[in-house]
């Protein structure tokens, strides 16, 4: 067995008589909206699916964005890329701005309707001159064409990402603009050689959202967890495809 991947654990299980708030995190919340079978393996049972390899490239670019706006937000300045695209914003300090951005740890709020803490890591927060806050997201990939706006149906995640560091934020009291940012690094395949380093084009894109849709999603969680039952596979889940297809040679 590896000793990275533990298929059936003991530990961060919900337990519906306990009466101690339960963690959960911004990416089992997305979990469970793509399938309700497979979170309820893992938060109820405690057989995960298989975990993935590290993206260590997007993790490298997400360091050094990081360094680099941390670099301005120390002068209290703003980004030359900010005024590029003419936003008149600057990066937010906060005392708590390491912990936000820290795995496991993150933006939290207790939620009592269902006990719940809801976590959530940001890549980073902007903030403008009436302390109006805007959430940023980093995102990195390689496409043949210039990344300039969400339209793919598969970066639905990412806007329920944003909207749920939005709901965190507004939580904790503070003003939260419906605008949040995506700084989009496509990192580029049509140079003549690689010369050892990786040339990308960073295009910042404005999302509006919405976080209407976040407590009665924690309220359809929380009927989940409650239930003995294990709900029905995730439409298009491909680890329920693949448990069900290995069932039916067996």
């Amino acid at each position: 067995m590896s000793k990275y991947y533990n298929p059936h654990r003991t530990r961060n299980l919900y337990d519906p008589k306990s009466s101690e708030p339960f963690k959960l995190s911004r990416s089992r919340i997305e979990q469970f909206l793509n399938c309700a079978k497979c979170f309820y393996l893992d938060r109820r049972l405690g057989v995960a699916r298989p975990s993935g390899f590290p993206f260590n490239l997007n993790t490298a670019v997400d360091t050094l964005l990081k360094k680099e706006f941390d670099i301005h937000r120390a002068k209290n300045k703003a980004h030359p890329m900010m005024k590029e695209y003419g936003l008149d914003l600057i990066p937010f300090q906060h005392e708590m701005m390491d912990e936000w951005r820290e795995n496991f740890k993150g933006v939290q709020y207790h939620h009592k309707p269902t006990n719940f803490i809801i976590t959530g890591a940001v890549d980073d927060i902007w903030s403008d001159a009436k302390e109006m806050l805007y959430v940023v997201d980093y995102k990195a990939t390689s496409k043949d064409k210039e990344i300039k706006a969400l339209d793919e149906d598969w970066q639905g995640g990412y806007k329920r990402q944003m909207e749920i560091y939005q709901w965190l934020l507004r939580k904790n009291k503070f003003k939260v603009s419906d605008t949040g940012y995506f700084v989009y690094c496509n990192g580029r395949t049509d140079l003549e050689a690689f010369d050892g380093k990786l040339e990308f084009d960073i295009n910042i894109i404005p999302y509006k959202g919405s976080d209407k849709w976040i407590n009665k999603t924690l309220k359809d969680v929380y009927t989940c967890l409650q239930s003995n039952k294990i709900p029905k596979t995730g439409e298009d889940c491909e680890y329920c495809m693949y448990r069900e297809a290995v069932e039916s040679v067996m």
